[in-house]
Parts: C-alpha cells; structure tokens; sequence
C-alpha cells in the first residue's frame, strides 16, 4: 500500500492492522471471507471514466493475489503484450511498432498497411464466466480457484459480467483473459506483426487484403471465444505512410508526432498549472517522438 499511507481509510485499518491482517487470513483459511462493497468515483483523464474503489482489506488481498499470479502468468503472454507488465509499457509498444513497421516495410522500400482497432467497452464486458474457465485450465487448486472467483463476482455491470477499474488485480485479469486472443493471432493466424496494449492493437502487413479478411475473423473469435466485440468506429486499415494513430501518438515511416488531442489536453493543463513535476512528466513523454517544436512552447508557457 505504498503512497497511500496519509489516506484515512489506509490509517484507520493501520490502528489494528495486525488484528486486521490475522482476521482476513482466518476468513481466507475457513473459506468465509466475503469481497466487500465498492466506492465508485468519476475520473476525466482524458476522458470521463468510472472508478470503483475497494475497501483496504481487500486492496491487500489484491495486492497478495497479484504478487502470487503474475510471475507465472506472465510467462505465458507472448512478447508484444505490452500493458501494465513490468519492463513494458507505451514507450515499448511504440518501439516494437516502429521496429515491426521497418521489417515489414523492407527498410522502407515498400508499403506497409496497419489493421487498427479498439475493444467496446473493455472493462465492462469482461465475462465472469469465460475468466474463471480460463483460471481452471491453469490452476488446479479449488482454494484458489473459489478465491479468485470471490474477487471476480465481487463487482458486476449486468450479471457475470465486468471488472471494476480500481483493482490492481482486474489490469492483470484482462491479460490473462486477453491472453486467449493473443495466442489465436499468433499461433492460429500467424500474424507476425501484431502489438496489443489493453483494448487496442494493430496487426502489420504488406498486404491489404490480408488484413481485410483478417478483420471479420478477428470479430468472430473475440464475440465467440470472449464475448468481445470490437469498436466499430475505431477501426481502420491505412498506410503507414498516411499517418496511424496508436496510444497518442500518430506514426509515419520515419517519426511520429504527439496525437493533436493530446496536444490540445497537454496546453490546456499546463495552462492551469505548470509544476516542474508536471513539466518534466510532459518533456519526458515528448522525448518519445518528433516535438521540437512542442517542447519549446511549453517551456516558454513554463
């Protein structure tokens, strides 16, 4: 519970935290423990989002569960999932992208097409059911088994469906749920060029058509196997050369620059407070792309 020590919650279970601690293992042990309510908050970053926040005692379960799962389960995601892993993250994804896009492009020399798309409602249409299938197929204990799904239908949007925003053990559930699809693109689809970070990812190829019959397959699998369904207003197959836009930034052959949303919501929060924390946050994020241009302004608004 690192930073989070000054929260009234967090000192409040502090002053018994060994009664407390020595309670939950009991419930955990005699199978009485019982995942408590949620307390839901609104964020907008960037945009309007539903937070819900769990009670401290099963914030530490979360944390307790995810220490034990993700060593072993990360090992069984393929190397261009790039969300919430440690030694990942957008930075990578983007590397891997514009490596990928140079392989395919023959160092440039001819043109390369993206398939782009985005996940409705990720979070919210997570499938109870289907997760908790997916637990069995690895893990052969019952305990846990009831455990995880004590946390899993802890939190609903309709009935055996959805995983709160606020739980660090939901980031690692859609992986390992996610996992299902990434293995089909690459073992059962061959896709060679293909990075997911969250609900978004791209596929590469030289050929469009390809990519074009890749595209309902891609729906079937994720409505079938997972109960996904695919944002039909994000997708998109276009060159690389006309520009493609993945998590902020829009790429081209040779450089990207900072997606102009992104762009517009940088100035806007500078333009309320101009930190040196923030400051540096937003220099490091341009040092990631072409923005010269970008970061002398925002020193000159600093």
């Amino acid at each position: 519970m690192s930073g989070k020590r000054n929260k009234i919650d967090v000192q409040e279970f502090s002053l018994s935290l060994m009664e407390n601690i020595l309670d939950l293992h009991r419930d955990l042990r005699e199978r009485t423990y019982s995942h408590g309510p949620y307390q839901a908050f609104r964020i907008n970053d960037p945009k309007p989002r539903q937070i819900h926040k769990s009670l401290v005692r099963d914030r530490l379960l979360h944390h307790a569960v995810y220490q034990k799962l993700y060593p072993f389960f990360d090992k069984t995601f393929i190397t261009d999932s790039y969300s919430c892993r440690l030694e990942k993250g957008t930075h990578r994804a983007m590397n891997r992208f514009r490596k990928f896009a140079w392989k395919e492009s023959r160092n440039h020399t001819r043109t390369v097409w993206v398939l782009k798309c985005d996940i409705r409602k990720f979070f919210e249409n997570i499938n109870h059911s289907i997760l908790i299938n997916i637990f069995k197929k690895y893990i052969p204990y019952t305990d846990i088994i009831w455990l995880l799904q004590n946390i899993i239908q802890s939190f609903s949007v309709v009935e055996d469906r959805g995983l709160p925003l606020g739980n660090l053990t939901s980031q690692l559930f859609v992986n390992i749920y996610m996992n299902e699809f990434d293995q089909w693109m690459k073992h059962h689809m061959k896709t060679k060029y293909y990075v997911r970070y969250a609900d978004d990812f791209v596929v590469m190829s030289h050929n469009k058509e390809w990519l074009e019959e890749l595209l309902p397959k891609i729906g079937e699998f994720l409505d079938d196997q997972l109960k996904l369904q695919l944002h039909s207003d994000k997708i998109s197959v276009s060159t690389l050369a006309s520009g493609v836009d993945f998590l902020g930034w829009v790429h081209f052959p040779n450089h990207r620059v900072l997606r102009t949303a992104t762009k517009r919501r940088m100035i806007k929060k500078l333009s309320k407070s101009s930190s040196d924390e923030r400051l540096n946050s937003y220099l490091g994020l341009l040092s990631h792309g072409n923005a010269q241009k970008l970061k002398l302004r925002i020193k000159k608004k600093a």
